[in-house]
């Protein structure tokens, strides 16, 4: 029997259609961000400090070094220690064509990668190291403070990026910078396991790996003479020196790793999964390491960049380039060729995502949607304790303002009725004080918004596996269509649909209680799905029936959602 067989749920009628393309005139407002600021005790101080404290640094470095250079002891440390670690073995193979082509590829996912990732954090522009996101607890951001005695959720909270730095750079964009961000990134990590087996697999890994504890004063001696402007020779056709070595290592094998790791640990899924360690891991203090790795691989690209123009660019590029060992400029024109396909990349990323984002959206779930379902199959158990709740829980999402809900929520919900129907044996309306008269089960658990926060807090309801047990789900049925009492935010009624499977897992609950209170309504109230292995924009609030369904492709734009129809969530 199917779906369509059956009396369709009322409120299939109030879903709205959504368009393919990004329409910037139903976007929500640009919202300027600040120049970002570091939190030092209790003072923020703005990165542009940094420029006229490098510049004086810098200069105050290349005068120290040179004078130290003129010392006795100094010249006979460099005379012993040149820059290379002599007892660090060649490389015979110079570099080949896999190397190159990999150097390339690992160039243009960047771009990507970097301009999605600063997307995403545009969405909530600050970063804490505690699991909970008081505001004042930020250590970095470039949005203002909250403000207060109003009510500021955390969409209010997103700032604009310009069009040319952010993919696709329109304010609230996440949706789309994350298919940008994640699939890329699934590239990337391709790229670089061929990476590791093609240099394993040649003598290419002496060229990274140090061999010996001479590589310290080596990188020591090359500093000093780098920053005295007197270079050292270049020896990389068979060897870095010992400052290269490192810290190339650095990115190769300890940066990239670090960054996937912490990328992982902010999916809900992942993290929630993981007990005690996902405890010690939270999500917070992963975004701020994942940050501090994304500025480590900016910095050393911009290094690496710099190096390249004043070590010498003809026979830098004629080795990463042309594989050549020359006097001729072999390398150049790829050089140029490279940097040409780089620049349109960047110049038509942001134009082409806004008049294709349905196919960025699909592509997106076709290269990583199995990775999601994969990481939804995880059990997340892990639950913390009381004194662990947070002080405070950002408020998100567009609350009901229907004169229906003003009087349900002025009789304290008595007249509220949760419908339940679709492919069922026992179609129900529930009352919310049934809801209450049934098991009640507690929990406190981590909350993973898309956007970026989190909180901990204790939710008290009933499991959705008794819902299914009144109910019995149809052999059929593979969905529930969760909808909600609120529309979007581009009209139309809000909805979320969820596979039954993750229904039955022991942590799903219809929510009525929030930290031992009931519910409030800037919370979803009278009802709200709690889901623990799913981001937050996925636990419907302010529920007003459930339909479970063998398909969702007859709902809304047939995405699977609200935000997947109109803001091109996955």
């Amino acid at each position: 029997m199917s779906d369509r067989a059956r009396k369709p749920e009322p409120l299939e009628t109030a879903l709205s259609h959504a368009d393919d393309h990004l329409l910037v005139d139903h976007w929500m407002p640009p919202q300027a961000g600040i120049i970002p600021r570091v939190r030092i005790g209790r003072r923020w101080i703005s990165v542009l400090w940094a420029l006229p404290i490098g510049s004086v640094a810098l200069m105050v470095l290349i005068a120290v070094a040179q004078a130290l250079r003129e010392l006795p002891q100094v010249k006979a440390f460099i005379a012993q220690h040149p820059g290379i670690a002599q007892a660090a073995p060649s490389v015979d193979s110079g570099f080949p064509w896999w190397l190159q082509l990999q150097h390339f590829a690992n160039m243009f996912f960047m771009l990507f990668i970097i301009r999605a990732g600063l997307q995403i954090l545009a969405d909530h522009p600050r970063l804490y190291w505690r699991r909970d996101c008081t505001p004042g607890t930020d250590w970095f951001r470039f949005q203002r403070p909250v403000p207060k005695g109003r009510i500021w959720t955390a969409k209010d909270d997103s700032v604009t990026l310009p069009t040319w730095l952010g993919i696709p750079g329109l304010r609230h964009t996440l949706g789309l910078a994350r298919w940008w961000h994640f699939s890329i990134n699934l590239l990337w990590v391709i790229n670089g396991v061929l990476f590791y087996g093609l240099l394993f697999a040649t003598d290419q890994w002496r060229r990274l790996v140090p061999l010996t504890w001479e590589v310290f004063p080596a990188a020591l001696s090359t500093a000093i003479q780098y920053a005295s402007l007197n270079f050292p020779v270049d020896h990389s056709w068979t060897r870095y020196n010992g400052l290269q070595q490192l810290s190339y290592f650095v990115t190769v094998f300890v940066a990239a790793p670090v960054s996937i790791a912490t990328g992982l640990m902010q999916s809900p899924a992942i993290a929630n999964s993981l007990g005690w360690l996902g405890r010690v891991l939270n999500r917070q203090a992963m975004r701020s390491f994942h940050f501090i790795s994304f500025a480590w691989f900016v910095t050393f690209i911009t290094m690496h960049g710099v190096m390249v123009f004043i070590t010498g660019l003809r026979q830098n590029t004629n080795h990463m380039f042309a594989g050549v060992e020359s006097e001729a400029w072999a390398g150049l024109p790829l050089f140029l060729l490279a940097m040409g396909v780089m620049a349109i990349a960047w110049l038509l990323a942001s134009p082409f995502t806004k008049r294709h984002a349905r196919l960025v959206q699909r592509t997106g779930r076709f290269m990583i949607g199995w990775l999601r379902t994969l990481a939804t199959r995880t059990d997340p158990r892990t639950q913390f304790d009381e004194s662990d709740i947070s002080p405070f829980f950002w408020p998100n999402g567009t609350m009901p303002n229907s004169p229906a809900f003003g009087a349900l929520a002025s009789g304290a919900f008595a007249d509220y009725r949760l419908r339940i129907s679709g492919l069922i044996e026992a179609p129900q309306e529930l009352s919310l004080a049934f809801l209450k008269a049934m098991t009640k089960q507690a929990q406190i658990t981590d909350h993973f918004c898309i956007q970026g926060w989190s909180g901990v807090a204790k939710w008290g309801g009933v499991p959705m596996r008794d819902i299914l047990d009144l109910v019995r789900p149809l052999p059929e049925a593979r969905y529930a269509v969760f909808y909600s009492l609120a529309d979007g935010a581009d009209g139309g009624r809000y909805y979320d649909v969820h596979d039954l499977a993750n229904m039955r897992h022991h942590l799903t609950l219809l929510a009525y209680e929030m930290n031992g209170e009931p519910l409030n309504i800037l919370h979803g109230a009278p009802l709200r799905l709690r889901c623990e292995n799913q981001l937050g924009y996925k636990m419907v609030k302010w529920i007003a029936a459930i339909e479970f369904v063998e398909s969702f492709a007859h709902l809304g734009a047939g995405q699977g959602g609200y935000n997947e129809d109109h803001e091109f969530y996955g």
